[in-house]
């Protein structure tokens, strides 16, 4: 830990070397992102008026994540920076922290939300859970958020933003009627959600899931053996038909949990791979944040019914 932050500290030093504003040539804003949904939240506000770089792509785990070499001249050469907060990005909170004391301009999208939204957790560092982006309000919320710093920024290309911002939003509210009327299709008693950790607490609120993870809210936290016999054991007094693998964690842990479930002559299928902490590969429906949930939320009814 005393090495990374000593890491963390020279690499705002260097940041700091290279505060001015490193518009292009062309005049579009240079912008870094660190997840995968806000790389394409801003995208989409951006549009053509940005320059967009994401720090982890898909598949990368960013409770996990540390910034490389490549990662500093990002950085750098940013002229602002979206990053989600909560803790989300653990490994990068010391530099993000020391940046907000300079000139660069960084935006944690969840400032953007009331503590009172938020779930808590007493077993998280951060005392809530940084998944958000699984409740469609707040992710809306988080654009508009966006949208206004964008705005404030990049003043001339403010009416832009807000056009794409609005379409954007639009397409938001259109999903969550979508995933409304097909959880209707899955009886309360059959929606409960099991997965590798604790990312679909605010899916869970917004559907009216039952969700349990077998690790906690970060992926730094290991499944004890007790973790796994205490959730074999809810699987079958709840019966449930399905468990689920995700993207952005080893299959190990949920497959370890089927083999508990079957070593106490129960039967529970792995109804598919979720995309909780990155979106899909490039290329894809699921690299869209509309794609996969999409996905997502298709994946979960279909093999719980």
């Amino acid at each position: 830990m005393k090495r990374y932050r000593l890491i963390a500290i020279i690499l705002v030093s260097l940041l700091l070397s290279c505060n001015q504003k490193q518009q292009t040539n062309t005049g579009k804003l240079n912008v870094v992102t660190t997840t995968t949904m806000i790389t394409d939240m801003i995208t989409a506000i951006g549009g053509e008026h940005i320059n967009v770089v994401g720090l982890m792509g898909s598949g990368v785990d960013p409770h996990l994540y540390k910034a490389s070499e490549g990662d500093v001249s990002k950085l750098s050469r940013a002229d602002v920076i979206f990053y989600n907060g909560l803790h989300l990005e653990g490994k990068l909170e010391d530099i993000f922290e020391k940046m907000k004391h300079s000139n660069k301009e960084t935006v944690a999208l969840s400032n953007s939300l009331s503590k009172d939204k938020l779930i808590a957790s007493e077993n998280f560092a951060s005392n809530y859970d940084p998944h958000i982006w699984f409740q469609i309000d707040y992710w809306i919320e988080c654009a508009k958020y966006a949208t206004k710093e964008l705005s404030r920024i990049d003043t001339k290309n403010k009416m832009n933003y807000e056009v794409n911002s609005k379409s954007y939003v639009e397409k938001l509210q259109l999903l969550k009627q979508d995933n409304i009327a097909l959880v209707k299709k899955l009886p309360k008693e059959k929606r409960v959600l099991i997965t590798a950790h604790d990312a679909f607490n605010y899916f869970g609120k917004a559907y009216g899931f039952e969700v349990v993870g077998l690790q906690g809210l970060s992926t730094a936290t290991e499944a004890g053996v007790q973790d796994v016999q205490n959730l074999a054991n809810f699987i079958i007094q709840k019966n449930v038909k399905a468990i689920f693998v995700e993207s952005s964690v080893p299959k190990r842990t949920i497959e370890a949990l089927q083999a508990s479930v079957k070593a106490k002559n129960h039967n529970v299928e792995i109804g598919g791979e979720l995309f909780s902490d990155a979106l899909g590969s490039a290329g894809t429906a699921e690299a869209s944040y509309i794609g996969m949930y999409k996905h997502n939320i298709s994946t979960i009814v279909n093999a719980l019914k």
